[in-house]
């Protein structure tokens, strides 16, 4: 080489890898071989699952979404119901209060229910 350096091999003509540098070279393709398996499987499973990270972000922001509606709904409802008691028996503010607690009370019945917090409770008493 140019600053004085010489490979022992080429010096006395043996190409040739030494068994060591031999069983390297078999572990280091073995290793390769595997961790493209990995890859491999690692992608078919994103695949499968519809986009990995992505997915479940869009699949959380849709759940928050519909809980969220949900309660919504539910106060929405049983306010318009106490607006209508309270026009049609001229109950003011007192329909539109009390129905307005059962429609918040429902929401979050509804909320639990579908976030599975309800579920879990009752099949544990059982």
């Amino acid at each position: 080489m140019a600053n004085g350096t010489h490979d022992d091999r080429s010096e006395k003509g043996q190409n040739k890898p030494s068994a060591d540098e031999t069983a390297l070279s078999a572990r280091l393709d073995r290793l390769n071989h595997r961790l493209s398996e990995v890859r491999k499987d690692r992608t078919n499973q994103t695949d499968q699952s519809g986009g990995g990270a992505a997915s479940s972000n869009a699949s959380a922001m849709a759940r928050g979404f519909r809980l969220s509606s949900e309660l919504i709904a539910a106060v929405l409802v049983g306010s318009v119901i106490g607006w209508g008691v309270d026009r049609l028996l001229s109950t003011s503010p007192w329909g539109l209060i009390v129905f307005f607690l059962l429609g918040f009370t429902a929401g979050v019945i509804n909320v639990m229910r579908a976030a599975g917090v309800a579920n879990r409770d009752a099949s544990d008493r059982s």
